[in-house]
């Protein structure tokens, strides 16, 4: 058992959500918007008293920052290191886990990797007791919410997100599922110097792959050989990911893995609404180490 949501339980709730009105498909937790099938309140209230390991190994992202393609990065690291093939199942997201596979987590054997969502204010507390390891993945807010407007119009277990104004209105005011993606930048913002975090950015993936494979591994403490971190980058382009999800996803491979591209925003934003996410993003994060890191005038300029 790998703690995760096998493909086969995953497609029976895309399929039950089918059959479901829209304003049914969501729901507030505690001020922030979840899935009422993939995150039910039963999920986020065990999850509060989830045990960590020291060895754990958590992978964070705001929705729709590269995610999925960075557990498939995560899982070859892991099984070339090892040596041990780390079974290919769907994301590893926490809050997507009923309280009977929380239980199952016991089981599982160390390392395990695991992933979220979540704000980190709302990541189960034992988390940062036990210092585990996570890494936090950004990608810049322009292209986040165009493909967060895709991935929510595509997949039936969230509303349609039509018309593309109001979404990122609602994307704007945090009005979307997992919150505010500021807010969330502003937290993560203030842990960039714990040494038990790592944030790194879509765009410098992008850039330079292997770098961000040799990264992600020597932080996780996987070694590698140069050859291994070759062979990894060369088999997780977005364009390879896109075409294994087939076997990986299913059905899902093409909801999950849409274009990868950087700058796909330009195709959608009107000149207003530019204008409005870089003064956003100025009085949020100007200035900020997080800011920065993410290159804003040149990806969203």
């Amino acid at each position: 058992m790998s703690g995760t949501e096998p493909t086969g339980r995953i497609q029976s709730k895309m399929e039950m959500a089918s059959k479901m009105k829209d304003e049914d498909k969501l729901y507030k937790y505690e001020g922030i918007i979840y899935s009422s099938i993939m995150s039910p309140v039963e999920n986020l209230e065990a999850l509060k008293g989830m045990d960590a390991r020291e060895d754990d190994k958590m992978l964070v992202a705001y929705p729709k920052c590269g995610f999925n393609w960075m557990v498939a990065v995560v899982r070859k690291i892991m099984s070339a290191s090892t040596g041990k093939k780390v079974v290919n199942d769907m994301p590893p997201l926490i809050e997507f886990f009923s309280p009977e596979i929380q239980k199952t987590l016991v089981q599982m054997p160390s390392p395990r990797f695991l992933g979220t969502h979540l704000h980190p204010d709302n990541i189960p507390a034992s988390f940062t007791a036990k210092k585990v390891k996570m890494v936090v993945i950004f990608r810049n807010p322009k292209d986040t919410v165009v493909s967060f407007f895709h991935f929510m119009n595509k997949n039936p277990v969230l509303p349609s997100a039509e018309p593309w104004d109001k979404f990122f209105s609602d994307f704007m005011t945090g009005q979307v599922p997992w919150g505010s993606y500021f807010d969330h930048a502003l937290a993560w913002e203030k842990l960039m110097d714990d040494p038990n975090v790592k944030i790194m950015t879509y765009e410098e993936m992008k850039e330079n792959l292997p770098e961000g494979v040799r990264m992600i591994a020597e932080f996780y403490g996987f070694p590698l050989t140069e050859e291994q971190i070759k062979t990894i980058a060369e088999e997780s382009t977005f364009n390879a990911m896109k075409e294994s999800s087939q076997s990986s996803h299913g059905n899902l491979g093409n909801v999950f893995f849409r274009k990868g591209e950087v700058g796909d925003w330009k195709n959608h934003f009107s000149e207003a609404q530019s204008k409005q996410m870089d003064e956003e993003f100025q009085k949020k994060l100007g200035g900020t180490k997080l800011g920065a890191k993410m290159k804003y005038d040149y990806y969203c300029k």
